[in-house]
């Protein structure tokens, strides 16, 4: 099994998504990673996922996909030609003598603090999933308090845009 990850284009509408993960759901897979989000045309939101999976019931759930009324493009991006980041929000204890090497630690990664408090520090990073696992293995000695972290978001490398290239035109409510 190899993970996938998919761009999903569909209309701004109530319940698309329900529509999308449901489908998902019924072929039994597990959807790793989801966002969800507008583009530059306000009447279309694009649905980054990440699903691990076998190739060909990959290409059978896309083309069901393909089919929902809502959905306008389905393009499976590759690592390799695409710029792919997640955001990670984690608060770690940083007593008086644990501040200084926490906030090293923040400042290897490239991360940043974004609140601190008297006994935790709250570091907010952004990165490919290895940076961020290796950003949480570094700080876990410390000791983690809480943690979330957002679903990838990815965009292809060059020029191209798939909001460009076939996409039907999306009918305005009056």
């Amino acid at each position: 099994m190899s993970r996938h990850t998919l761009s999903v284009l569909v209309e701004n509408k109530p319940a698309v998504l329900v529509r999308i993960a449901g489908l998902f759901a019924r072929r039994g897979f597990n959807i790793d990673s989801l966002a969800v989000g507008p583009t530059e045309h306000e009447e279309i939101s694009r649905i980054t996922m990440v699903v691990t999976c076998e190739e060909h019931p990959l290409e059978q759930v896309t083309k069901q996909l393909n089919k929902l009324i809502n959905v306008l493009k389905i393009v499976e991006l590759e690592p390799g030609a695409t710029v792919q980041r997640e955001l990670i929000l984690v608060k770690v204890r940083a007593d008086a003598e644990a501040r200084s090497r926490v906030l090293e630690t923040v400042n290897l990664f490239r991360a940043r603090v974004v609140d601190v408090a008297l006994d935790v520090i709250t570091v907010e990073a952004t990165g490919d999933r290895e940076k961020l696992d290796a950003l949480v293995k570094v700080l876990e000695p410390f000791g983690i308090k809480e943690m979330v972290q957002s679903g990838m978001v990815a965009i292809g490398r060059g020029g191209r845009s798939i909001t460009d290239r076939a996409l039907r035109p999306v009918e305005r409510s009056a």
